[in-house]
């Protein structure tokens, strides 16, 4: 059973998001009170997956995710904010977190963000290993508005970066939820047009609305186009939906300290924030996101 590590200071939010993790999830939780006690109970079992508050005593998450990042970089990290801790989020992100849950959105969002980063981490070592000995590789892929079917997409497609070289173990899981975040835009507010500020009014029919359209034409009938292009300095991916696309001016900003809680602006700043460039179609139903092989990157 995948264990994860539940850093708080406060043990009100430290035993509601592990209870949201044993409740609803097949996961073993462990606690710990600060980032400093975070260290010691990871230094005598390293956990599948982290996640911590940010504003804590003698280690904040944002020191945590540094030290995490340097001495355990498979062990992707997933935050918890409230109100305040915006600017710092942002940061903990740049520096190598894998995704964040506002603290006010824990019984809606943070079961689902765990599962995702860790679907993203999971890996086939052998695979990886033979992919670095590819050189090139382009790859295309046209698929249903199927949860599960991106899923392996996304773990297919990480995978490919991460085989060639493009990204290091960490920047792997990072890619897989940016990439996972593009394809699921493409789903759901393309394909099906569910409009993601229903998600901030009521997060239960925003869901049973998309299911809905699932079976109902023209919604069910268009499909995700995905192309993936490798090398061995870079990785693209290519998702587009059959939407009738959007105007990307009227897009929040997602860097924007206000917005950051807002659940339709998160996807974006993972995009934005995981990939090193992000390109638009003029009608909006097209995003090119490409990741750049950084140069202490080894292939072995």
């Amino acid at each position: 059973m995948p264990t994860i590590l539940v850093v708080d200071d406060s043990a009100t939010d430290r035993l509601l998001a592990g209870g949201l993790l044993t409740e609803n999830g097949d996961f073993d939780v462990e606690y710990a009170v600060d980032g400093s006690d975070a260290i010691i109970k990871i230094e005598l079992h390293v956990p599948d997956l982290i996640v911590t508050d940010m504003d804590m005593p003698e280690l904040n998450g944002m020191e945590l995710v540094a030290v995490i990042r340097r001495a355990y970089p498979l062990v992707p990290v997933v935050l918890m904010t409230a109100r305040g801790s915006e600017e710092l989020a942002l940061q903990a992100l740049r520096a190598g977190a894998a995704s964040y849950v506002p603290k006010r959105q824990l019984h809606t969002e943070l079961l689902e963000t765990v599962l995702q980063v860790y679907s993203a981490a999971r890996e086939d070592r052998g695979r990886i290993r033979l992919m670095r000995r590819m050189t090139e590789q382009q790859v295309q892929f046209t698929i249903e508005n199927d949860h599960e079917l991106i899923a392996s997409l996304v773990q297919y497609l990480k995978d490919g970066a991460a085989g060639m070289g493009v990204c290091d173990e960490g920047e792997r899981v990072r890619t897989g939820v940016a990439l996972q975040e593009a394809l699921t835009n493409a789903c759901l507010h393309g394909n099906l047009e569910v409009n993601s500020a229903l998600r901030e009014v009521d997060h239960k029919e925003y869901y049973d609305l998309a299911r809905e359209r699932m079976s109902l034409p023209p919604y069910s009938q268009r499909r995700i186009h995905v192309t993936a292009r490798y090398s061995l300095d870079s990785a693209e991916f290519c998702i587009r939906d059959e939407g009738p696309g959007f105007n990307r001016s009227e897009l929040p900003d997602p860097t924007d300290p206000t917005n950051i809680e807002r659940p339709c602006g998160r996807g974006l700043l993972l995009m934005q924030t995981f990939m090193d460039e992000i390109k638009y179609n003029a009608t909006g139903n097209e995003v090119t996101m490409i990741k750049r092989r950084k140069t202490s990157t080894v292939r072995s």
